[in-house]
């Protein structure tokens, strides 16, 4: 049995999401998500061939457990005899890693060493990673890196304005996240512009519940909105984006906060969440504001909408044309309320929402949500999953040292 499908994992400390591509075309044979792991509400989802699974997981309810079911499943559809190699979703690869990168134990001590820079994601991509060699120790094993596309933005994008020795001593600098969805829906964008993607030059905003927004010149990334950390930028599901740093030192020196205390409301009590006091998803504030006329609902959709706006009319600095503006993401392929409060702060760079078209473009629909008098608007569903396994195999292909 010929093997040519890749195993696709996304570890989170709590969580396994995980997909079975064909990477030739991006046809997915089975998906699923375990979740709650490492308490007795673990669970796992998986769908096959149409069919969907869930069920809880057996003690000891770790993420080894939750592949080690996933691979009963495969067994069972003797899916498991076609894996190629297995590609990992790891979030920071630092300026160390710029491609896609077969894992050994150098690069699973650095990637361990980059958790300083990434401390609630590398460590739970490396369970992934060891467990999964655990299980599939025959089988090459991948890294694909959030930070990757991004590491060919210029100097001037990346160094903060603190002391350069910092940079160099620390490598304290701007990486930028969600490079696999910036690629592929900059990919995908070039092809429904039938343009080559090196001549290509698009603004994307990836919104979720988390969010960036990155310039792409040429094809390349020249600038996004996420820094050092996945913290910096607009304001996001439960991280605050950008604030004045000071706030940080009244915090701590005039309130009494922890440096501990002060991480967590940043990361986990900001954003839509802290300003709506309602909740970080975005469909649940919008039904708060559309039905009851919430005051601060409608606050917290109006202060995301203009900080992504914002960052992205700041970011045609990066550029000197635009051939399309993308949305992505959760939020961005599917909620027109967004999607129009943002595009209609954009009317001086010649940006115009056409209401029936961006109506349609919604729940896995991609297209143009333009006006005839507009530049180009595009929604496009993302698919890391795909790029992961399309990068993964044409690693592995390219590696004489790796045989089927």
């Amino acid at each position: 049995m010929k093997k040519n499908l890749i195993l696709v994992l996304n570890c989170g400390s709590s969580s396994l999401k995980f997909s079975l591509i064909r990477p030739e075309n991006g046809e997915t044979l089975l998906s699923g998500l375990a979740e709650r792991l490492l308490s007795e509400q673990a669970s796992i989802k998986i769908k096959v061939r149409g069919q969907k699974n869930h069920r809880a997981l057996p003690r000891p309810f770790d993420h080894q457990t939750a592949i080690m079911t996933l691979v009963e499943t495969l067994a069972l559809q003797q899916l498991n005899l076609q894996i190629f190699a297995i590609g990992h979703r790891v979030v920071h690869g630092g300026e160390h890693y710029c491609m896609p990168t077969l894992v050994t134990e150098e690069v699973k001590n650095t990637i361990n060493n980059l958790s300083q820079l990434a401390p609630l994601h590398n460590p739970a991509n490396l369970i992934g990673i060891n467990a999964a060699e655990a299980v599939f120790n025959d089988v090459p094993q991948v890294a694909v890196f959030d930070t990757a596309f991004h590491q060919t933005m210029p100097e001037k994008a990346y160094i903060y304005g603190i002391p350069y020795s910092l940079y160099q001593e620390h490598g304290i600098r701007r990486y930028g996240f969600h490079g696999t969805s910036h690629y592929f829906v900059a990919q995908q964008a070039a092809k429904i512009l039938d343009k080559a993607i090196n001549k290509s030059n698009f603004i994307s905003a990836h919104l979720g519940n988390g969010c960036s927004v990155t310039a792409i010149k040429n094809g390349e990334s020249v600038d996004t909105s996420l820094g050092l950390t996945p913290l910096e930028g607009v304001m996001m599901g439960t991280r605050s984006g950008d604030v004045d740093p000071g706030i940080i030192f009244h915090l701590i020196n005039q309130l009494g906060y922890t440096a501990a205390q002060v991480s967590h409301l940043l990361h986990k009590e900001s954003g839509l969440l802290g300003v709506s006091g309602l909740s970080n998803d975005c469909r649940e504030i919008e039904e708060s504001w559309l039905t009851n006329k919430n005051p601060r609902a409608k606050l917290a959709l109006d202060i995301f909408c203009y900080r992504v706006a914002k960052s992205i009319a700041s970011f045609t600095a990066s550029l000197t044309s635009i051939d399309a503006l993308i949305f992505t993401g959760g939020i961005g392929e599917n909620s027109t309320l967004i999607r129009a409060g943002i595009i209609g702060q954009l009317s001086l760079l010649n940006f115009f929402v056409a209401n029936d078209k961006n109506q349609a473009c919604c729940f896995g629909k991609a297209g143009n949500i333009n006006t005839d008098i507009s530049r180009p608007i595009l929604v496009i569903p993302t698919n890391e999953e795909w790029v992961i396994a399309e990068q993964t195999s044409q690693l592995l292909s390219n590696n004489t040292s790796i045989k089927e």
